[in-house]
């Protein structure tokens, strides 16, 4: 048996467009046969239908390419929730665009390893230009666009950048941004004490999870009675407070898509000598929009910003990043490993890798995002962003002015949580769980005001409002009981 082919060399490409046109064949296959924005029947029904199609997962005698590639393919996404259906609007997951979908099966291809500049040379390059870019976009002037950062290009990580040249790492996402954001500020402020975390009680997940992660003390959770950060509160609970302390603030929280007021947060962490991190995982999209990104105010002030473009940017996951105002802060990720950063390399020009992330191997993300930048610009992205925005907008109104319903409150990114009204909380998980298994919506929910209220994340700027017409026709018909 002769050996399979390979995706690289210049032989490569003619290896993967037979194998592509069968990808695409099983996606639309797979679409088709869903019949809407996931499979109905519920996790049961799923699992029987994936072991039927996908068969024995290691045959004694392979199957052969095409046979594999068919059944698969087809099964995960004749089984998929599909972030490009209108219908499907549960979480901050986004429908990626086509062209970011194309560079990263590039990148799949040429598959360089981020860890060191003999397995990725133009890679780690271009994510050095990019990430240089982003930073721009988080600290604005400060960051000198168009000239190359230091950290990346030659020398340890923050040995040599210059203390207003901002920079920003690649992540998986907005928890590993959120993590790394935790272990700088503890070792920024190491000879201090044990850092403390103060957080909104609207605060992700990710945040209380990295600090037990890293053994710092619990996290002390601020009040947020209207679903943001309450600066007063946040001064109460500074007051006093002894040791180094890190206020990570939210711009765009995952249950209503809510952003703190960041200037005044500041101006509280300023005044205690704390440092503060800024999770905008969801809302720094609004960068790009001239028309929105006046709510991003503040967002300078931060010591470290986390980025999420597989949400407002619409890129294939993973496509989170930390962005770090002071170079400086990222010395304490200088690792030195002699097969991949040897010193002597490094003195002669070879640039170091190893301290742009916690992990070794690691995937050329930065691919995708590049080509998307440079393809839309800035004023592309910010209309997708607009117009998922003004359709949250849009949907809102209609809510306010049916009787059906109840709105939380004007949307502030484009999330809308809404509610049938009078329907106790019981009905209002019953009316999800049962969109979700007749296969004809998904929807999340979010508790606030001690309410639980079905949740819609418009992230697909293709919605228009007769899909929405539709998802309260479906909300509708399951609220009667």
């Amino acid at each position: 048996m002769s050996n399979p082919p390979l995706a690289g060399g210049p032989q490569g490409p003619q290896a993967l467009r037979p194998l592509l046109d069968i990808v695409l064949d099983a996606l639309h296959d797979g679409a088709i046969a869903r019949g809407g924005p996931l499979p109905a029947g519920g996790p049961g029904t799923v699992t029987t239908r994936l072991r039927e199609l996908a068969g024995d997962p290691l045959p004694h005698h392979g199957t052969g390419a095409d046979t594999a590639l068919r059944a698969l393919v087809q099964a995960l996404a004749e089984g998929a929730a599909d972030p490009a259906d209108p219908l499907c609007a549960a979480h901050l997951h986004c429908p990626p665009l086509a062209l970011a979908t194309a560079a990263d099966l590039a990148a799949s291809a040429l598959n360089p390893s981020m860890d060191s500049w003999d397995q990725a040379p133009a890679a780690s390059a271009l994510e050095t230009l990019v990430t240089d870019a982003l930073a721009h976009e988080v600290y604005g002037a400060a960051g000198h666009p168009g000239q190359p950062g230091n950290a990346g290009q030659s020398g340890r990580p923050g040995q040599s950048g210059r203390p207003d040249h901002p920079q920003a790492l690649v992540t998986t996402g907005g928890t590993e941004a959120n993590q790394l954001a935790l272990l700088l500020a503890r070792e920024s402020h190491a000879s201090e004490g044990p850092l403390q975390l103060i957080t909104g009680a609207n605060a992700h997940h990710s945040l209380p999870r990295a600090a037990w992660l890293l053994g710092l003390p619990d996290p002390v959770a601020v009040p947020a009675p209207t679903g943001t950060l309450d600066p007063a509160a946040l001064d109460e609970a500074l007051t006093d407070l002894p040791g180094p302390k890190l206020v990570a603030a939210t711009a765009g929280t995952t249950d209503a898509g809510l952003i703190d007021p960041l200037p005044e947060i500041a101006d509280v962490c300023e005044h205690h000598g704390a440092r503060l991190h800024i999770d905008a995982a969801y809302g720094a999209g609004l960068l790009f929009s001239p028309a929105r990104r006046t709510q991003l105010t503040g967002l300078d002030r931060a010591a470290t910003v986390t980025l999420d473009l597989h949400k407002l940017g619409w890129q294939p996951v993973a496509a989170g990043l930390l962005a770090v105002r002071d170079p400086a802060d990222l010395t304490p990720l200088t690792h030195h490993a002699d097969y991949l950063n040897a010193d002597d390399d490094t003195e002669a020009g070879l640039p170091d890798l190893l301290g742009r992330s916690l992990r070794t191997t690691r995937r050329p993300d930065i691919l995708k995002i590049a080509v998307t930048l440079k393809a839309l610009g800035r004023t592309g992205l910010g209309s997708l962003v607009d117009q998922v925005c003004d359709r949250a907008q849009e949907f809102a109104a209609t809510l306010h002015a049916h009787p059906g319903f109840d709105l939380y409150d004007t949307p502030t990114l484009s999330t809308v949580l809404f509610r049938p009204h009078g329907a106790p909380d019981e009905h209002i998980a019953h009316i999800r769980r049962t969109l979700l298994t007749q296969g004809r919506a998904v929807l999340g929910r979010a508790r606030m005001d001690g309410r639980l209220w079905l949740k819609a994340t418009l992230l697909n700027p293709h919605t228009q409002p007769g899909d929405l017409a539709q998802l309260l026709k479906l909300v509708e018909g399951n609220t009667a009981r």
